[in-house]
C-alpha cells in the first residue's frame, strides 16, 4: 500500500541535527497518523507514495520544523510560585498561578532552564527551535487508518500531537 491520507504509516528514523550530530534515534517502528496531526507537513510531503521499505532523507529547515526560536518565549518567575524539588528539564503546561509575567502564552509547556535561588528561567520553545534538522527515516508499514484515527487525526490517545509529545523525547537537549 502507498503511503496517502489518511492511512497510518509506521516509520523508525534517524534525526541529527544539521551538521549531522545525531539527537534522536527510533529503532522500533512506531506508527503515525498520515493526514493529520501527527507528522510536520514536510516529512508527510515526503513520505506521500512510498511504501514499506522505502527510505526517505530529509533535510527541514527551521520554519519547516519547530520554527524559529523566539527569545520571547523566555521567561523569569518566583523560585517560591513552583515546587520545592524543582530541577532544570522539568516541564509545566502554562505558568503557574501568580506568574508576574502574565503576557506570556498560557497554550505553551514552559521547560525550566535553570533554577536560582529567587527564581526560575523557563523557556516555552520547544528544544528544537530554531534549529535545521536531518532526517533518515524508513517505511516499515502503512495500513489504512480505522474510522475512529481518521476522525481524530492523530494516534495518540492524549489529543497531543507528535511535535508536543516530542518535548519529552527531546526534553535532554534544553
Amino acid at each position: 500500500m502507498q503511503i496517502e491520507s489518511p492511512c497510518v504509516v509506521s516509520l523508525t528514523w534517524t534525526l541529527s541535527d544539521g551538521q549531522d550530530r545525531p539527537i534522536d534515534e527510533l529503532s522500533e517502528p512506531v506508527e503515525f497518523f498520515f493526514g493529520g496531526d501527527d507528522l510536520l507537513p514536510k516529512v508527510e510531503e515526503a513520505l506521500a507514495g512510498h511504501v514499506a521499505g522505502d527510505e526517505v532523507h530529509l533535510h527541514l529547515e527551521p520554519e519547516h520544523a519547530f520554527g524559529d526560536y523566539k527569545a520571547g518565549l523566555v521567561c523569569f518567575e518566583d523560585r517560591q510560585l513552583f515546587p520545592q524539588d524543582l530541577e532544570a528539564g522539568m516541564a509545566f503546561e502554562g505558568l503557574p498561578p501568580g506568574a508576574k509575567t502574565p503576557d506570556m502564552p498560557q497554550d505553551v509547556i514552559y521547560v525550566v532552564t535553570e533554577v536560582y535561588p529567587s527564581h526560575v528561567v523557563l523557556d516555552g520553545n520547544h528544544p528544537l527551535a530554531g534549529m535545521s534538522l536531518r532526517l533518515h527515516a524508513r517505511v516499515r508499514d502503512v495500513r489504512v487508518a480505522t474510522q475512529e484515527e481518521a476522525q481524530a487525526r492523530t494516534l495518540n490517545s492524549s489529543g497531543m500531537t507528535v511535535m508536543e509529545a516530542s518535548r519529552t523525547v527531546f526534553s535532554g537537549l534544553h
